[in-house]
């Protein structure tokens, strides 16, 4: 489970996040969805742990930075930064390594496998496409099977047969009670995935809803993502 209460963050005098709060539940899968600016990625960051912010971010009910929350944190980043001189197979045993995995060999080769990366197996990290090092990022944060998963803008970049992996991979996880936050600007990429969704404007959650809600209003989700991005750019 995620706990996010009263997230601030700011650079200077500017309001990256204002005030947020919110709960993600086990094996649910949450969006924080709003255009570009809206203060989805800084939020993604701060749960991650990689930014200084006020309030505080839970996980599983473990404070964000510490070593406990960390070990059961699964993170992609929107811009992939694999190590250039480490081969793809490196990476996973650097993982590995460092989470303290037990026969972690086969579910590496699995997840090589599933995002056709084998043939790639001894390709250092700056020889490979802005694609290729995405999978990489994701396959490194799901060897852990983590507890926790955060992914910002996950589909860029990716070939249709890694997306349709990424989110068999997602149904799978959530099925064991993973709770999953993912971040984008692109509603129509998660279709199919999301329980809850968070639309966010000017560092503020704006809007919530449940899937169910959403079901049983026929309330179009698209719709309403445009009214309140689109009126509060008219507002500023």
């Amino acid at each position: 489970m995620l706990n996010v209460s009263h997230l601030t963050k700011k650079y200077h005098r500017f309001v990256a996040n204002d005030n947020l709060t919110f709960t993600v539940s086990d094996g649910e899968t949450a969006v924080l969805a709003g255009p570009n600016g809206a203060g989805k990625s800084t939020a993604i960051k701060c749960i991650a742990g990689l930014l200084r912010f006020e309030g505080e971010i839970e996980l599983c009910g473990y404070n964000n930075k510490s070593i406990e929350a960390k070990q059961i944190l699964g993170y992609v980043p929107e811009i992939p930064a694999p190590f250039e001189l480490l081969t793809v197979w490196e990476h996973m045993e650097f993982i590995a390594r460092a989470y303290h995995l037990d026969s972690w060999e086969e579910r590496a080769e699995e997840l090589m496998k599933r995002f056709e990366l084998t043939d790639k197996k001894d390709k250092l990290g700056k020889e490979l496409s802005k694609g290729m090092q995405q999978k990489i990022s994701i396959c490194c944060a799901m060897l852990i099977e983590p507890k926790i998963l955060l992914f910002d803008e996950p589909l860029v970049g990716l070939d249709p047969h890694a997306i349709k992996e990424l989110k068999l991979m997602l149904s799978q996880a959530k099925s064991k009670g993973t709770t999953i936050i993912i971040s984008t600007h692109m509603l129509d990429s998660v279709e199919g995935v999301w329980d809850r969704v968070f639309i966010m404007m000017n560092g503020r959650i704006e809007a919530e809803r449940t899937r169910k809600q959403v079901d049983q209003s026929g309330e179009n989700l698209e719709e309403l993502f445009f009214s309140i991005t689109e009126k509060s750019n008219t507002d500023t």
